[in-house]
Protein backbone atom coordinates (compact mmCIF):
# COMPACT_ATOMS: atom_id res chain seq x y z
CA UNK A 1 0.00 0.00 0.00
CA UNK A 2 3.10 2.55 0.76
CA UNK A 3 4.72 1.83 -2.76
CA UNK A 4 1.46 2.39 -4.10
CA UNK A 5 0.79 5.90 -2.59
CA UNK A 6 4.47 6.51 -3.11
CA UNK A 7 4.01 5.82 -6.61
CA UNK A 8 1.13 7.88 -6.97
CA UNK A 9 3.15 10.61 -5.43
CA UNK A 10 5.76 10.06 -7.35
CA UNK A 11 3.25 10.79 -11.00
CA UNK A 12 1.97 13.41 -9.33
CA UNK A 13 4.69 15.60 -8.52
CA UNK A 14 6.04 14.17 -12.14
CA UNK A 15 2.65 16.01 -13.34
CA UNK A 16 2.89 18.79 -11.89
CA UNK A 17 6.62 19.77 -12.70
CA UNK A 18 5.63 19.07 -16.50
CA UNK A 19 2.52 21.04 -16.08
CA UNK A 20 4.43 23.77 -14.54
CA UNK A 21 7.32 23.77 -17.32
CA UNK A 22 4.86 24.21 -19.96
CA UNK A 23 2.78 26.94 -18.10
CA UNK A 24 5.42 28.59 -16.30
CA UNK A 25 8.72 28.01 -17.40
CA UNK A 26 8.80 27.50 -21.29
CA UNK A 27 6.51 30.80 -22.24
CA UNK A 28 8.52 32.62 -19.73
CA UNK A 29 12.19 31.56 -20.07
CA UNK A 30 11.84 29.51 -23.45
CA UNK A 31 13.93 26.74 -24.11
CA UNK A 32 17.10 26.55 -22.44
CA UNK A 33 20.22 27.27 -24.22
CA UNK A 34 18.47 27.96 -27.67
CA UNK A 35 21.11 28.98 -30.08
CA UNK A 36 18.98 32.43 -30.64
CA UNK A 37 19.18 33.43 -26.74
CA UNK A 38 23.11 32.27 -26.73
CA UNK A 39 24.37 32.78 -29.50
CA UNK A 40 26.86 35.33 -31.16
CA UNK A 41 26.46 39.39 -30.86
CA UNK A 42 25.45 40.44 -34.71
CA UNK A 43 27.82 43.59 -35.78
CA UNK A 44 27.16 46.68 -34.26
CA UNK A 45 28.26 49.22 -36.61
CA UNK A 46 30.85 51.55 -35.16
CA UNK A 47 28.52 54.79 -35.64
CA UNK A 48 26.19 53.32 -32.46
CA UNK A 49 29.56 53.01 -30.15
CA UNK A 50 29.67 56.93 -30.33
CA UNK A 51 28.01 59.42 -28.02
CA UNK A 52 23.78 59.38 -28.01
CA UNK A 53 21.77 61.99 -26.68
CA UNK A 54 17.85 62.15 -25.84
CA UNK A 55 15.38 63.58 -23.17
CA UNK A 56 11.97 62.68 -22.51
CA UNK A 57 10.41 65.96 -21.12
CA UNK A 58 9.95 67.75 -24.41
CA UNK A 59 9.49 66.01 -27.36
CA UNK A 60 10.16 68.86 -30.05
CA UNK A 61 12.06 69.04 -33.06
CA UNK A 62 12.67 72.80 -31.69
CA UNK A 63 14.32 71.56 -28.70
CA UNK A 64 16.33 68.89 -30.46
CA UNK A 65 17.67 71.60 -32.57
CA UNK A 66 18.42 73.30 -29.09
CA UNK A 67 20.12 70.69 -27.84
CA UNK A 68 22.08 69.83 -30.74
CA UNK A 69 23.40 73.27 -31.67
CA UNK A 70 24.26 73.61 -27.53
CA UNK A 71 26.38 70.56 -27.71
CA UNK A 72 27.84 71.69 -30.73
CA UNK A 73 28.57 75.16 -29.13
CA UNK A 74 30.07 73.85 -26.10
CA UNK A 75 32.19 71.11 -28.08
CA UNK A 76 30.55 67.88 -26.58
CA UNK A 77 30.31 65.03 -29.03
CA UNK A 78 26.93 63.80 -30.09
CA UNK A 79 26.39 60.91 -33.02
CA UNK A 80 23.15 59.55 -32.29
CA UNK A 81 19.77 61.29 -31.72
CA UNK A 82 17.33 59.33 -30.10
CA UNK A 83 13.98 60.41 -30.49
CA UNK A 84 11.22 58.80 -27.62
CA UNK A 85 8.06 58.41 -27.63
CA UNK A 86 5.72 60.61 -28.34
CA UNK A 87 6.60 61.58 -32.04
CA UNK A 88 4.09 59.56 -33.65
CA UNK A 89 0.38 60.65 -33.82
CA UNK A 90 -0.88 57.46 -32.50
CA UNK A 91 1.01 54.24 -31.18
CA UNK A 92 2.28 52.95 -33.71
CA UNK A 93 1.20 54.38 -36.83
CA UNK A 94 4.30 55.52 -38.18
CA UNK A 95 3.46 58.76 -39.03
CA UNK A 96 5.24 62.01 -38.17
CA UNK A 97 3.46 63.88 -36.08
CA UNK A 98 4.20 67.32 -37.56
CA UNK A 99 3.16 69.55 -34.83
CA UNK A 100 5.99 68.21 -32.80
CA UNK A 101 8.41 67.57 -35.27
CA UNK A 102 7.47 70.03 -38.34
CA UNK A 103 8.87 69.53 -42.05
CA UNK A 104 10.00 66.27 -41.33
CA UNK A 105 11.46 65.38 -44.96
CA UNK A 106 13.89 68.82 -44.78
CA UNK A 107 14.41 68.52 -40.68
CA UNK A 108 15.76 64.74 -41.05
CA UNK A 109 17.54 65.49 -43.88
CA UNK A 110 18.95 68.52 -42.17
CA UNK A 111 20.10 65.80 -39.57
CA UNK A 112 21.89 63.36 -42.24
CA UNK A 113 23.49 65.86 -43.50
CA UNK A 114 25.13 67.48 -40.25
CA UNK A 115 26.01 63.62 -39.65
CA UNK A 116 23.51 62.87 -36.97
CA UNK A 117 22.23 59.02 -36.97
CA UNK A 118 18.33 59.20 -36.04
CA UNK A 119 16.85 56.24 -34.05
CA UNK A 120 12.93 56.35 -33.22
CA UNK A 121 11.15 54.67 -30.59
CA UNK A 122 8.39 51.80 -31.18
CA UNK A 123 6.74 48.76 -29.92
CA UNK A 124 4.83 45.88 -30.82
CA UNK A 125 1.68 47.42 -29.93
CA UNK A 126 -1.20 48.86 -32.28
CA UNK A 127 -3.55 51.64 -29.88
CA UNK A 128 -6.99 52.13 -29.78
CA UNK A 129 -6.52 54.76 -27.17
CA UNK A 130 -2.69 56.28 -26.86
CA UNK A 131 -1.72 58.53 -23.94
CA UNK A 132 0.40 61.51 -24.91
CA UNK A 133 0.19 61.39 -28.22
CA UNK A 134 -1.86 63.91 -30.26
CA UNK A 135 -4.84 61.73 -31.43
CA UNK A 136 -6.09 59.93 -28.40
CA UNK A 137 -9.81 57.72 -29.13
CA UNK A 138 -8.52 55.55 -32.19
CA UNK A 139 -11.21 52.61 -31.30
CA UNK A 140 -12.40 52.87 -35.20
CA UNK A 141 -8.53 52.55 -36.59
CA UNK A 142 -7.64 49.54 -34.14
CA UNK A 143 -10.68 47.60 -34.60
CA UNK A 144 -10.04 47.64 -38.42
CA UNK A 145 -6.82 46.52 -38.12
CA UNK A 146 -8.11 43.46 -35.84
CA UNK A 147 -10.62 42.56 -37.89
CA UNK A 148 -8.82 42.45 -40.48
CA UNK A 149 -6.60 39.64 -38.55
CA UNK A 150 -3.40 41.48 -37.90
CA UNK A 151 -3.51 41.29 -34.08
CA UNK A 152 -3.37 38.71 -31.50
CA UNK A 153 -6.22 37.81 -29.86
CA UNK A 154 -8.34 38.05 -28.04
CA UNK A 155 -9.80 41.21 -29.07
CA UNK A 156 -10.36 43.54 -26.24
CA UNK A 157 -7.64 45.95 -26.13
CA UNK A 158 -4.91 45.56 -22.98
CA UNK A 159 -3.70 48.26 -20.50
CA UNK A 160 0.26 49.61 -21.42
CA UNK A 161 2.27 52.32 -19.89
CA UNK A 162 1.06 54.17 -23.27
CA UNK A 163 -2.58 53.57 -23.12
CA UNK A 164 -4.33 50.45 -24.37
CA UNK A 165 -4.20 48.16 -27.71
CA UNK A 166 -3.63 44.78 -29.44
CA UNK A 167 0.18 43.14 -30.55
CA UNK A 168 0.74 43.19 -33.67
CA UNK A 169 1.02 39.62 -35.03
CA UNK A 170 4.37 38.26 -36.24
CA UNK A 171 3.14 34.84 -37.42
CA UNK A 172 0.92 36.40 -39.86
CA UNK A 173 2.69 37.59 -43.23
CA UNK A 174 -0.14 40.05 -44.42
CA UNK A 175 0.10 41.71 -41.17
CA UNK A 176 3.90 42.26 -41.64
CA UNK A 177 3.43 43.25 -45.15
CA UNK A 178 0.97 45.88 -43.59
CA UNK A 179 3.29 46.50 -40.27
CA UNK A 180 6.23 47.44 -42.87
CA UNK A 181 4.05 49.40 -45.33
CA UNK A 182 3.53 51.92 -42.20
CA UNK A 183 7.38 51.63 -41.23
CA UNK A 184 8.09 52.73 -44.70
CA UNK A 185 7.01 56.27 -44.07
CA UNK A 186 10.12 56.67 -41.48
CA UNK A 187 12.13 54.47 -43.34
CA UNK A 188 12.19 57.02 -46.50
CA UNK A 189 13.38 59.61 -44.01
CA UNK A 190 16.58 57.56 -43.58
CA UNK A 191 16.36 56.29 -39.84
CA UNK A 192 19.10 54.47 -38.60
CA UNK A 193 17.22 52.66 -35.79
CA UNK A 194 14.19 51.60 -33.21
CA UNK A 195 14.62 51.60 -29.90
CA UNK A 196 12.41 48.95 -28.86
CA UNK A 197 10.87 49.05 -26.09
CA UNK A 198 9.48 46.22 -23.99
CA UNK A 199 5.70 45.71 -24.63
CA UNK A 200 6.36 42.32 -26.06
CA UNK A 201 6.94 41.19 -22.37
CA UNK A 202 3.28 41.80 -21.47
CA UNK A 203 2.37 39.18 -24.20
CA UNK A 204 -0.48 36.90 -22.43
CA UNK A 205 -3.44 36.66 -21.01
CA UNK A 206 -5.61 36.41 -17.52
CA UNK A 207 -8.08 33.73 -16.92
CA UNK A 208 -9.88 35.36 -13.86
CA UNK A 209 -6.76 36.27 -11.74
CA UNK A 210 -4.63 33.28 -13.01
CA UNK A 211 -2.02 34.20 -15.45
CA UNK A 212 -2.07 32.51 -19.06
CA UNK A 213 1.43 33.26 -20.68
CA UNK A 214 0.21 32.65 -24.25
CA UNK A 215 -1.59 34.51 -27.25
CA UNK A 216 -3.77 33.06 -30.09
CA UNK A 217 -1.92 34.01 -32.87
CA UNK A 218 -2.08 32.85 -36.85
CA UNK A 219 0.22 30.25 -36.09
CA UNK A 220 -1.45 29.32 -33.25
CA UNK A 221 -0.92 29.73 -29.33
CA UNK A 222 2.57 31.48 -29.04
CA UNK A 223 4.37 32.22 -25.58
CA UNK A 224 5.19 35.36 -24.24
CA UNK A 225 8.77 33.86 -24.89
CA UNK A 226 8.45 33.26 -28.46
CA UNK A 227 6.72 36.51 -28.75
CA UNK A 228 9.73 38.20 -27.87
CA UNK A 229 11.83 36.79 -29.91
CA UNK A 230 9.95 37.73 -33.07
CA UNK A 231 9.49 40.53 -31.97
CA UNK A 232 13.28 41.82 -31.34
CA UNK A 233 14.24 39.72 -34.40
CA UNK A 234 11.83 40.53 -37.08
CA UNK A 235 12.69 44.11 -36.45
CA UNK A 236 16.19 44.15 -36.46
CA UNK A 237 16.58 41.58 -39.52
CA UNK A 238 13.69 44.34 -41.36
CA UNK A 239 15.68 47.46 -40.60
CA UNK A 240 18.54 45.45 -42.39
CA UNK A 241 16.73 45.64 -45.44
CA UNK A 242 16.37 49.29 -45.39
CA UNK A 243 19.72 50.26 -43.96
CA UNK A 244 22.76 47.89 -44.00
CA UNK A 245 23.94 49.78 -40.71
CA UNK A 246 20.70 49.95 -38.96
CA UNK A 247 20.45 48.99 -35.27
CA UNK A 248 18.07 48.35 -32.45
CA UNK A 249 18.35 49.15 -29.09
CA UNK A 250 16.78 46.87 -27.01
CA UNK A 251 16.60 45.76 -23.23
CA UNK A 252 18.95 43.53 -21.87
CA UNK A 253 18.83 41.58 -18.59
CA UNK A 254 16.62 43.47 -16.28
CA UNK A 255 14.15 41.71 -14.65
CA UNK A 256 14.10 39.09 -12.71
CA UNK A 257 10.76 37.06 -14.73
CA UNK A 258 12.65 36.83 -17.71
CA UNK A 259 16.03 35.47 -16.76
CA UNK A 260 17.24 34.84 -20.24
CA UNK A 261 16.63 38.38 -21.13
CA UNK A 262 14.48 40.44 -23.57
CA UNK A 263 16.34 40.50 -26.80
CA UNK A 264 17.83 37.15 -28.39
CA UNK A 265 21.31 37.77 -28.13
CA UNK A 266 21.90 37.67 -31.98
CA UNK A 267 19.65 40.08 -32.53
CA UNK A 268 21.19 42.81 -30.33
CA UNK A 269 23.35 44.64 -31.26
CA UNK A 270 22.99 47.15 -29.09
CA UNK A 271 21.32 47.26 -25.26
CA UNK A 272 20.04 49.19 -22.63
CA UNK A 273 19.11 48.15 -19.16
CA UNK A 274 16.52 51.03 -17.87
CA UNK A 275 14.13 52.24 -16.37
CA UNK A 276 16.49 53.56 -13.04
CA UNK A 277 15.68 56.42 -11.14
CA UNK A 278 18.42 59.56 -10.36
CA UNK A 279 19.88 58.30 -7.12
CA UNK A 280 22.42 56.65 -5.75
CA UNK A 281 23.29 56.05 -1.64
CA UNK A 282 24.65 58.87 0.18
CA UNK A 283 26.69 59.73 2.92
CA UNK A 284 23.40 60.74 4.74
CA UNK A 285 21.38 57.41 4.05
CA UNK A 286 24.12 55.37 4.98
CA UNK A 287 24.49 57.29 8.35
CA UNK A 288 20.47 56.76 8.97
CA UNK A 289 20.96 53.07 8.21
CA UNK A 290 21.60 51.64 11.57
CA UNK A 291 22.14 47.69 10.03
CA UNK A 292 25.62 47.88 8.83
CA UNK A 293 25.18 44.50 7.13
CA UNK A 294 21.97 45.59 5.27
CA UNK A 295 22.18 46.33 1.45
CA UNK A 296 20.79 49.84 1.51
CA UNK A 297 20.94 50.10 -2.34
CA UNK A 298 19.12 46.82 -3.18
CA UNK A 299 16.41 47.79 -0.53
CA UNK A 300 14.40 49.71 -3.43
CA UNK A 301 16.60 52.31 -4.29
CA UNK A 302 16.76 51.60 -8.27
CA UNK A 303 19.25 53.97 -8.99
CA UNK A 304 22.52 53.93 -9.85
CA UNK A 305 23.89 50.51 -8.24
CA UNK A 306 21.27 49.45 -10.07
CA UNK A 307 21.97 49.92 -13.72
CA UNK A 308 25.54 48.59 -13.16
CA UNK A 309 24.67 45.48 -11.43
CA UNK A 310 22.39 45.01 -14.50
CA UNK A 311 25.09 46.43 -17.12
CA UNK A 312 27.09 43.63 -15.41
CA UNK A 313 24.73 41.00 -15.50
CA UNK A 314 24.04 41.59 -19.18
CA UNK A 315 27.23 41.23 -19.83
CA UNK A 316 27.87 38.02 -17.93
CA UNK A 317 24.93 36.74 -19.86
CA UNK A 318 26.50 37.48 -23.15
CA UNK A 319 25.42 40.73 -24.40
CA UNK A 320 28.14 42.72 -25.98
CA UNK A 321 27.61 46.39 -26.44
CA UNK A 322 25.39 47.59 -23.27
CA UNK A 323 24.47 51.05 -21.68
CA UNK A 324 22.16 52.51 -18.94
CA UNK A 325 20.46 56.07 -19.10
CA UNK A 326 23.24 58.03 -18.40
CA UNK A 327 21.70 60.04 -14.76
CA UNK A 328 19.22 57.50 -14.92
CA UNK A 329 15.76 57.59 -16.70
CA UNK A 330 13.25 58.86 -14.10
CA UNK A 331 12.29 62.09 -11.12
CA UNK A 332 13.59 64.99 -12.31
CA UNK A 333 16.45 66.85 -10.90
CA UNK A 334 19.69 64.66 -11.54
CA UNK A 335 22.66 65.53 -8.56
CA UNK A 336 25.82 66.60 -10.07
CA UNK A 337 27.81 64.33 -8.52
CA UNK A 338 25.83 61.33 -9.86
CA UNK A 339 25.64 62.80 -13.53
CA UNK A 340 29.31 62.47 -13.76
CA UNK A 341 29.96 59.45 -12.17
CA UNK A 342 27.14 58.01 -14.10
CA UNK A 343 28.58 59.29 -17.56
CA UNK A 344 32.40 58.22 -15.93
CA UNK A 345 30.95 54.59 -15.31
CA UNK A 346 29.36 54.99 -19.53
CA UNK A 347 32.15 56.06 -20.81
CA UNK A 348 33.77 52.35 -20.44
CA UNK A 349 30.18 50.89 -21.61
CA UNK A 350 29.72 49.98 -25.24
CA UNK A 351 26.95 51.88 -25.27
CA UNK A 352 27.40 56.18 -24.11
CA UNK A 353 23.73 56.92 -23.66
CA UNK A 354 22.74 60.40 -22.17
CA UNK A 355 19.08 60.92 -21.77
CA UNK A 356 15.90 60.74 -19.92
CA UNK A 357 13.83 62.59 -17.66
CA UNK A 358 15.81 65.69 -16.42
CA UNK A 359 17.52 68.49 -17.68
CA UNK A 360 20.23 67.49 -20.54
CA UNK A 361 21.53 71.12 -21.81
CA UNK A 362 24.70 70.18 -19.63
CA UNK A 363 26.03 74.24 -20.34
CA UNK A 364 23.23 75.25 -18.14
CA UNK A 365 24.02 72.77 -15.20
CA UNK A 366 27.45 73.26 -12.93
CA UNK A 367 30.42 74.33 -15.29
CA UNK A 368 31.83 71.46 -13.70
CA UNK A 369 29.51 68.95 -14.34
CA UNK A 370 29.87 69.97 -18.49
CA UNK A 371 33.62 69.84 -18.21
CA UNK A 372 33.67 66.42 -16.91
CA UNK A 373 30.92 64.94 -18.53
CA UNK A 374 32.40 66.60 -21.85
CA UNK A 375 36.04 65.11 -21.12
CA UNK A 376 34.57 61.45 -20.99
CA UNK A 377 32.60 61.69 -23.75
CA UNK A 378 35.16 62.39 -26.16
CA UNK A 379 37.22 60.02 -23.97
CA UNK A 380 34.47 57.44 -25.00
CA UNK A 381 34.32 58.67 -28.44
CA UNK A 382 38.32 58.21 -28.94
CA UNK A 383 37.69 54.30 -27.65
CA UNK A 384 35.43 53.37 -30.44
CA UNK A 385 38.78 51.51 -32.55
CA UNK A 386 39.52 49.77 -29.49
CA UNK A 387 35.58 49.06 -28.74
CA UNK A 388 35.01 47.95 -32.48
CA UNK A 389 38.17 45.18 -32.37
CA UNK A 390 35.24 43.52 -29.28
CA UNK A 391 32.68 44.24 -31.76
CA UNK A 392 34.33 41.89 -34.24
CA UNK A 393 36.07 38.95 -31.51
CA UNK A 394 31.99 39.15 -29.62
CA UNK A 395 30.84 38.19 -33.20
CA UNK A 396 33.39 35.52 -34.12
CA UNK A 397 32.50 33.63 -30.71
CA UNK A 398 35.38 35.13 -28.77
CA UNK A 399 36.23 37.66 -26.17
CA UNK A 400 33.44 40.44 -25.72
CA UNK A 401 33.56 43.96 -24.17
CA UNK A 402 33.10 43.85 -20.84
CA UNK A 403 33.56 40.64 -18.53
CA UNK A 404 33.22 40.72 -14.74
CA UNK A 405 36.23 39.88 -12.03
CA UNK A 406 35.20 37.47 -9.02
CA UNK A 407 37.48 39.71 -6.59
CA UNK A 408 36.09 43.07 -5.90
CA UNK A 409 32.84 44.74 -6.14
CA UNK A 410 31.53 45.43 -9.40
CA UNK A 411 35.10 45.22 -11.07
CA UNK A 412 34.99 44.46 -14.91
CA UNK A 413 37.40 44.45 -17.57
CA UNK A 414 36.84 46.32 -20.66
CA UNK A 415 38.67 44.69 -22.80
CA UNK A 416 41.91 42.95 -21.97
CA UNK A 417 43.32 45.98 -21.32
CA UNK A 418 41.33 48.09 -18.74
CA UNK A 419 39.97 47.09 -15.29
CA UNK A 420 37.23 49.09 -14.44
CA UNK A 421 36.21 49.75 -10.48
CA UNK A 422 33.04 52.34 -10.65
CA UNK A 423 32.54 54.68 -8.02
CA UNK A 424 28.59 53.62 -7.47
CA UNK A 425 28.48 55.52 -4.16
CA UNK A 426 28.43 59.00 -3.19
CA UNK A 427 31.85 58.88 -1.99
CA UNK A 428 35.72 59.09 -3.64
CA UNK A 429 36.80 56.77 -1.92
CA UNK A 430 36.85 53.56 -3.35
CA UNK A 431 38.28 50.18 -2.08
CA UNK A 432 40.10 48.54 -5.54
CA UNK A 433 41.41 44.96 -5.92
CA UNK A 434 43.49 44.55 -8.67
CA UNK A 435 44.15 41.24 -10.10
CA UNK A 436 47.66 39.21 -10.94
CA UNK A 437 49.87 41.24 -12.88
CA UNK A 438 51.47 44.84 -13.77
CA UNK A 439 48.85 47.67 -13.73
CA UNK A 440 49.08 51.38 -14.19
CA UNK A 441 46.56 53.71 -12.88
CA UNK A 442 45.68 55.06 -16.07
CA UNK A 443 45.35 59.28 -15.13
CA UNK A 444 48.59 58.78 -13.24
CA UNK A 445 49.98 56.17 -15.46
CA UNK A 446 54.21 57.07 -14.09
CA UNK A 447 53.73 54.58 -11.48
CA UNK A 448 53.55 50.62 -12.09
CA UNK A 449 51.46 48.99 -9.28
CA UNK A 450 51.76 45.06 -8.99
CA UNK A 451 48.47 42.75 -8.91
CA UNK A 452 46.77 40.63 -5.98
CA UNK A 453 46.49 43.54 -4.00
CA UNK A 454 43.13 45.63 -2.58
CA UNK A 455 43.67 48.98 -1.34
CA UNK A 456 41.52 52.19 -1.15
CA UNK A 457 42.01 55.56 -2.52
CA UNK A 458 40.33 58.85 -3.28
CA UNK A 459 39.08 59.76 -6.86
CA UNK A 460 38.68 63.33 -7.21
CA UNK A 461 35.60 64.01 -9.29
CA UNK A 462 37.25 64.62 -12.32
CA UNK A 463 38.96 61.32 -12.23
CA UNK A 464 38.05 57.68 -11.87
CA UNK A 465 39.37 53.80 -11.02
CA UNK A 466 40.46 52.74 -14.47
CA UNK A 467 43.81 50.86 -14.38
CA UNK A 468 45.46 49.82 -17.68
CA UNK A 469 47.32 46.69 -18.25
CA UNK A 470 50.97 46.70 -18.88
CA UNK A 471 51.26 45.06 -21.99
CA UNK A 472 48.95 46.32 -23.58
CA UNK A 473 48.13 48.58 -27.19
CA UNK A 474 45.19 50.38 -27.43
CA UNK A 475 43.94 51.96 -30.58
CA UNK A 476 41.88 55.11 -30.19
CA UNK A 477 40.43 57.65 -32.44
CA UNK A 478 41.93 60.98 -30.91
CA UNK A 479 39.89 64.16 -31.99
CA UNK A 480 40.40 66.56 -29.02
CA UNK A 481 42.90 67.32 -26.36
CA UNK A 482 40.30 67.09 -23.28
CA UNK A 483 41.91 63.58 -22.37
CA UNK A 484 45.80 64.39 -22.53
CA UNK A 485 45.85 61.42 -25.48
CA UNK A 486 46.70 63.93 -28.50
CA UNK A 487 44.89 66.80 -29.51
CA UNK A 488 43.19 68.29 -32.38
CA UNK A 489 45.75 67.35 -34.75
CA UNK A 490 45.71 63.78 -33.87
CA UNK A 491 42.62 63.89 -35.97
CA UNK A 492 43.17 61.73 -39.46
CA UNK A 493 45.14 59.51 -37.72
CA UNK A 494 44.67 56.08 -35.32
CA UNK A 495 46.95 56.59 -32.08
CA UNK A 496 48.05 53.60 -30.41
CA UNK A 497 48.65 54.10 -26.77
CA UNK A 498 51.63 51.59 -26.42
CA UNK A 499 52.59 50.31 -22.41
CA UNK A 500 55.85 48.08 -23.23
CA UNK A 501 56.30 44.97 -21.60
CA UNK A 502 58.21 41.78 -23.12
CA UNK A 503 55.57 41.37 -26.60
CA UNK A 504 52.47 42.00 -27.75
CA UNK A 505 49.69 41.93 -30.79
CA UNK A 506 46.59 43.58 -31.63
CA UNK A 507 44.39 43.26 -34.59
CA UNK A 508 42.95 46.76 -35.97
CA UNK A 509 39.50 45.99 -37.71
CA UNK A 510 39.01 49.17 -40.01
CA UNK A 511 35.39 51.01 -39.15
CA UNK A 512 34.26 51.33 -42.81
CA UNK A 513 35.82 49.04 -44.73
CA UNK A 514 36.57 45.03 -44.30
CA UNK A 515 40.19 45.50 -43.52
CA UNK A 516 42.20 45.20 -40.89
CA UNK A 517 46.16 46.11 -39.46
CA UNK A 518 47.76 44.26 -37.01
CA UNK A 519 50.40 46.64 -34.60
CA UNK A 520 53.09 43.95 -32.61
CA UNK A 521 56.51 44.88 -30.52
CA UNK A 522 58.94 42.95 -28.93
CA UNK A 523 60.69 44.85 -25.99
CA UNK A 524 64.80 43.44 -25.05
CA UNK A 525 67.84 45.21 -24.16
CA UNK A 526 67.30 48.40 -24.64
CA UNK A 527 65.47 48.57 -27.98
CA UNK A 528 61.88 48.41 -28.73
CA UNK A 529 60.56 47.25 -31.91
CA UNK A 530 57.00 47.96 -33.49
CA UNK A 531 55.90 45.99 -36.50
CA UNK A 532 52.79 46.63 -38.94
CA UNK A 533 50.96 43.93 -41.02
CA UNK A 534 48.32 44.34 -43.39
CA UNK A 535 46.12 47.61 -44.55
CA UNK A 536 48.08 50.86 -44.69
CA UNK A 537 46.77 53.42 -42.12
CA UNK A 538 47.74 57.36 -40.76
CA UNK A 539 48.86 56.45 -37.08
CA UNK A 540 50.86 57.75 -34.72
CA UNK A 541 52.46 56.06 -31.44
CA UNK A 542 52.08 57.24 -27.92
CA UNK A 543 54.65 54.72 -26.18
CA UNK A 544 55.06 54.89 -22.42
CA UNK A 545 58.45 55.37 -21.60
CA UNK A 546 60.25 56.55 -18.38
CA UNK A 547 63.63 56.96 -20.66
CA UNK A 548 63.79 59.65 -23.80
CA UNK A 549 64.94 57.54 -26.88
CA UNK A 550 68.12 58.02 -28.19
CA UNK A 551 67.49 57.48 -31.65
CA UNK A 552 64.39 56.26 -33.74
CA UNK A 553 65.08 54.03 -36.39
CA UNK A 554 61.84 53.50 -39.25
CA UNK A 555 62.21 50.79 -41.42
CA UNK A 556 65.86 50.02 -40.47
CA UNK A 557 66.94 54.10 -41.12
CA UNK A 558 67.67 56.78 -39.18
CA UNK A 559 65.25 59.25 -38.57
CA UNK A 560 65.68 63.02 -37.61
CA UNK A 561 64.71 64.20 -34.25
CA UNK A 562 62.47 66.55 -35.68
CA UNK A 563 60.18 63.39 -37.15
CA UNK A 564 59.01 62.67 -33.58
CA UNK A 565 59.50 63.94 -29.88
CA UNK A 566 59.32 63.05 -25.70
CA UNK A 567 56.79 64.25 -24.04
CA UNK A 568 58.71 64.50 -20.36
CA UNK A 569 55.54 65.27 -18.43
CA UNK A 570 53.59 62.39 -19.35
CA UNK A 571 56.33 60.01 -20.15
CA UNK A 572 55.44 59.20 -24.02
CA UNK A 573 57.46 58.80 -26.99
CA UNK A 574 55.35 60.37 -29.99
CA UNK A 575 55.61 58.74 -33.47
CA UNK A 576 53.44 60.14 -36.11
CA UNK A 577 53.45 58.34 -39.49
CA UNK A 578 51.50 59.64 -42.50
CA UNK A 579 50.66 57.42 -45.21
CA UNK A 580 52.74 58.87 -47.89
CA UNK A 581 55.98 57.80 -45.60
CA UNK A 582 53.93 54.77 -44.41
CA UNK A 583 56.51 52.97 -42.15
CA UNK A 584 56.06 48.82 -41.26
CA UNK A 585 58.54 49.39 -38.81
CA UNK A 586 60.01 51.90 -36.18
CA UNK A 587 62.89 50.81 -33.15
CA UNK A 588 63.04 52.94 -30.52
CA UNK A 589 66.77 52.24 -29.11
CA UNK A 590 68.04 53.77 -25.50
Amino acid sequence: MRKKIFKVSLWLIAILLVGAYFYLFLPVWGVPFNTQRHGKPPFTPAWALECWLWEDDVNTSEYVDELLAGYREYDIPVRTILLDSPWSLRYNDFEIDTLRYRNPDTWFNNLEDDGYRVVLWMTAMVNSFNKDARIKENTEWYQQVYDKGFLTAPSKPIKWWKGKGGFIDYSNADAMKWWHGLQQQVFDLGIDGWKLDGTATLVGQQWGHIPFFYRKTASGLMSTHNYMDRYYSYEYQYGLTQNKEFVTLSRAMNRGYHPEGFAPIDASPVNWVGDQEHKWVTDKMRNQNKDSNKDIALEGIQGFESAIENVLKSADFGYSIIGSDIGGFSRSTIPARLYIRWAQFSTFCGLFLNGGHGERRLWIRLTQDMEVIRKYAWFHTALVPYMYHYVVTAHEGGRRLQTTLSKGKDHYMFGDDFLIAPIYLDSKNRKVSLPKGKWRYFFEDNYLLEGSITFEKEFALEEFPVFVKEGAIIPLKVKRGYTNLGDGNSDGFITFLIFPDNQNTFKYYHTSISHETEISYLKKYNELKISFKGTRIPYTLRIHSVKKPNKVLRNGKLVSPMYWNYDVSHEKIIIKSHLENWSESHTVQF
